[in-house]
Parts: structure tokens; sequence; C-alpha cells
């Protein structure tokens, strides 16, 4: 099976100029804990609820910080066509609970998650990988 037929391709993103407390109302509206950041360049990183504890809270921040102080710069990525047991390692690999996918022009596609991979009835290869990534946590 491919990443295509997984992930969740309606992806919300976020501006690196957006505060937190924007990002933060828009994953509270479509239930995400985690939103890619976008520029002129394209993606430049990705901002997750963890990012906003963390990083914004923890350090008594304002809610008005700028997205770009508080991202995790830089993505893990896959290919929409890559095979899902592939995406599913690669997680493991990197100790990463989701990945950005992007077409083979580049763009941003969507976002696969280990519980996109449970959903698609490929149980075993979303608690390996969790198991590898839980591992170390």
């Amino acid at each position: 099976m491919r990443v295509k037929n997984s992930m969740t391709a309606q992806v919300v993103s976020a501006k690196s100029s957006d505060t937190v407390e924007d990002v933060a109302r828009r994953m509270s509206e479509i239930d995400s804990g985690a939103i890619p950041v976008i520029d002129a360049d394209g993606v430049v990183g990705i901002i997750t609820d963890r990012d906003i504890v963390i990083r914004v809270v923890a350090e008594g921040k304002a809610s008005s910080t700028p997205v770009a102080e508080v991202m995790t710069a830089g993505v893990e990525s896959c290919l929409e066509e890559d095979d899902l047991a592939e995406a599913a390692r690669r997680m493991a690999e990197l100790q990463m609970r989701r990945l950005v996918v992007f077409d083979n022009e580049g763009n941003l596609a969507g976002i696969i998650s280990l519980g996109d991979i449970a959903l698609q009835e490929q149980g075993d290869l979303a608690s390996e990988a969790l198991e590898e990534i839980s591992l170390d946590d």
C-alpha cells in the first residue's frame, strides 16, 4: 500500500509569521497536533502541540509569539508514492510519530501519522513503529 492511500491529504498550514495563538486555535478546530509551516520557499518546518507546550508555555512566552520562533525547523518527510511499510520504518528509525508527505514535484501533499497507518488496517506496522519510538521515551 502507498502512503497516499493512508495520509491525511487536506492539510492546513501556517505561515512562520502567524502567532502561536492562531496556530493553536487552528489545531483545535481541525483536531490536529501538527501543522506544517510554509513560506515562499515551501515547507520550512512544522509546529506541533508539543512545541507549543515546551517552547511557549513552559518558557512563559506570550501567545503572540511568532511560529518561526518555536517551530521545529526543517521537516522529515516521505513521498506520497512511497510504500507505507517503508514510511512506518522511517518513523521508527527517526523516533517520530508523523512525516510530512510531498508529491513527486516537491509540493506538500499531506501528513502521514502512526494513527493514519493504524486506521488503514496496518496495525502491525503502526505498533511496530510505535514500539521503536517508545523505547527511547
